[in-house]
């Protein structure tokens, strides 16, 4: 993995948000991939639950500034930066006030999901693109952990895709079991729409459930990776039928020449 450029974009990342398989995953791929001698940097959204004080985030004047148009509104993009203690990876917290200032992740305190996290997936994954732009790093993978993240691999491909920077990079898609119950908001492909992209690469969104985002991540993506030992039975069955390289189930403990191997000689 020598100075392989990776980036890392996840719904969740430890030491920032609690451990669980999904925040755990992204953080050990990346410890792994820069141990290895390979170039990282991890975006995750900024939520209201992270604490700037205690993980020591400072916003990137640079990098902000810019508006992003979600459903033909203007959302001022703020980026924030920290390094994980100890391991000198950069990490980059994609932030809105209207999006992600609120003490949550996902859902109210009635556990009802937010109304607006399909404008908050789009958001981030355009926040996370033209951020990468703005730095002029062209990642030679792209890995997506999580649902909040899983659009990045329809925008790269569709509403990116004569952008010179991305050109070589290839996208990875680690899909795991830890979802939500419901779907998101009805208009979310209208809003999708909006961005001039095409009506047949977005079918499976009609109905915004978890499976189904997953599936879109997956339609999108180079390859695919179960981060999750157990997988809704549909999840399985998509990727069971796929040609795309397909990396099975490792534990976190044991990943580390899994993953090496599939990203060397499956992905690139």
């Amino acid at each position: 993995m020598k100075d392989k450029r990776v980036l890392i974009v996840s719904s969740e990342v430890i030491p920032y948000l609690p451990e669980n398989e999904l925040s755990t995953s992204s953080f050990e791929a990346a410890k792994m991939i820069h141990g290895k001698g390979g170039q990282t940097r991890i975006f995750i959204p900024r939520y209201g639950l992270i604490n700037e004080r205690r993980h020591q985030l400072h916003e990137v004047i640079r990098l902000s500034g810019m508006n992003l148009v979600i459903n033909d509104m203007d959302m001022p993009l703020i980026i924030k930066v920290a390094s994980i203690p100890k391991e000198r990876m950069q990490v980059y917290f994609i932030d809105n006030d209207e999006y992600f200032k609120r003490k949550a992740l996902y859902t109210d305190e009635d556990n009802k999901l937010f109304d607006d996290n399909d404008e908050r997936a789009i958001f981030f994954a355009k926040g996370v693109i033209e951020t990468v732009k703005k730095l002029n790093w062209a990642p030679d993978i792209i890995h997506v952990h999580g649902w909040m993240a899983s659009l990045l691999p329809l925008y790269i491909k569709e509403y990116y895709k004569d952008d010179a920077l991305f050109s070589e990079s290839k996208i990875v898609t680690s899909v795991y079991n830890k979802g939500f119950e419901g779907s998101l908001n009805k208009k979310f492909v209208e809003k999708i729409k909006f961005d001039n992209i095409d009506a047949s690469t977005i079918e499976t969104l009609s109905n915004p459930n978890h499976v189904n985002i997953l599936i879109n991540a997956i339609q999108n993506s180079d390859a695919v990776i179960k981060g999750s030992e157990e997988l809704p039975s549909e999840l399985d069955e998509i990727l069971k039928a796929t040609e795309k390289p397909v990396l099975d189930y490792f534990p976190v403990s044991e990943f580390d020449t899994a993953y090496t191997e599939f990203y060397l000689n499956k992905v690139l």
